[in-house]
């Protein structure tokens, strides 16, 4: 069979004519690799891989968890800490009075106290609303302020400025100032203690007669030279009984500055009360107690007059032959000898020195010829002290 070409005039040449040849091979079907490469090529484009949606679902399977648990433990949270968090979100009321407050309130400011103590103090006596604050506002002062120990009148309710300012006025501070000359006896404290603090007379009287419970030994006849004379600042609220222990502690205090040896604590106390009451200065008592240390030397009653005083109870300078008679009385230097039973007053630290260290000398006798001045007249001699009596006769 031949090739033939429709005629060029035949209407449908054109197409009926077949394509010229060219140079270009014909194409030739896809191998099966091609095909099956062509079919992954398509799938891939058409889904993600397996693995990545599964990690995709994975993560929001967690994320789901993580905000159930969230939402779960906020719930557990709330429910259990409701009044708490409430009050952390509600509007806060403000964390200070305002004003100087009313009333009367007493605060007692101890030794060595620092502003955040004190601010708690002040918050727990109903002075302040709240500690964190005064303690604030006292970090902002400059220079920051000393306060002194001791009592003060403050009032309820009281801005945390206003309680500051009052701390720091010396105007309110309140306690119960006391000064004890050297000498003086138990009961002559005793009035002191009650017109100060207004006290019963007998309450400080019956606080000092159980004397071994304010450490005062058990053997001793009183309280007597262990009630050390000094100013002290007792405070409102405290008893009798702990104002006379301060004072027996202070006693010890000085006993041991002075190197007394506890076993000689009476014994000393007792020289250096006679010595303060019989002294007219404190230059003379190194001399009297020489005096009274040479007798007990020599075997000598010592003969004074404040020790026959103090047991009979009297008031006056002078004493009685019948007083000084009187060998019951057991603080009677004059009937018994040696040391009177006991102190009859409460010595000082310079009486108490004078007692370990009398002053070199012969001297047996001594007089107080002037009661005005103090002067007093030491002898060795009977005779020498009986001139001097007369002298002290002549001027009274």
């Amino acid at each position: 069979m031949t090739d033939r070409q429709p005629p060029e005039d035949h209407p449908f040449s054109e197409f009926l004519r077949e394509p010229a040849s060219t140079s270009k091979p014909a194409a030739q079907p896809p191998s099966r690799r091609a095909m099956r490469e062509t079919q992954e090529t398509v799938q891939h484009s058409a889904k993600p891989p397996r693995r990545r949606r599964r990690r995709a679902l994975t993560a929001v399977i967690v994320t789901v968890v993580i905000l159930g648990l969230v939402a779960g433990a906020g719930a557990f949270v709330y429910s259990t800490f409701e009044p708490q968090i409430s009050a952390m979100l509600s509007p806060q009321p403000s964390d200070d009075y305002s004003g100087d407050g009313s009333g009367e309130v007493m605060v007692m400011i101890a030794d060595g106290e620092f502003g955040d103590a004190i601010g708690v103090k002040l918050q727990e006596a109903g002075v302040v609303k709240d500690s964190a604050t005064f303690y604030s506002l006292l970090l902002k002062e400059d220079p920051q302020p000393v306060f002194q120990t001791g009592t003060f009148k403050l009032a309820a309710k009281m801005s945390s400025k206003s309680a500051l300012a009052a701390l720091l006025d010396p105007a309110n501070k309140v306690d119960f100032t006391v000064t004890v000359p050297e000498g003086t006896t138990a009961s002559g404290i005793y009035e002191s203690l009650a017109d100060v603090t207004g006290r019963p007379f007998d309450e400080f009287k019956a606080a000092g007669a159980d004397f071994a419970s304010l450490g005062v030994p058990a053997d001793a006849p009183s309280i007597e030279g262990f009630l050390f004379p000094a100013t002290y600042e007792f405070q409102p609220g405290q008893t009798a009984a702990e104002m006379l222990k301060t004072m027996v502690d202070r006693t010890y205090e000085a006993l041991d500055a002075a190197g007394v040896a506890v076993d000689q604590r009476t014994y000393v106390l007792t020289l250096a009360g006679l010595i303060q009451s019989e002294s007219g200065s404190t230059e003379d008592m190194y001399k009297v107690s020489r005096v009274f240390q040479n007798r007990i030397a020599d075997g000598m009653n010592l003969q004074s007059d404040a020790t026959v005083r103090y047991g009979a109870g009297g008031g006056e300078v002078d004493t009685t032959e019948a007083e000084r008679e009187d060998a019951s009385n057991l603080y009677n230097t004059y009937a018994n000898p040696g040391l009177p039973v006991g102190p009859i007053s409460n010595p000082g630290d310079d009486a108490i020195d004078a007692a370990l260290h009398p002053a070199e000398g012969e001297w047996r006798y001594f007089v107080t010829v002037n009661l005005d001045t103090g002067e007093t007249v030491f002898s060795v001699t009977q005779d020498e002290h009986d001139a001097a009596v007369e002298q002290y006769q002549a001027n009274h």
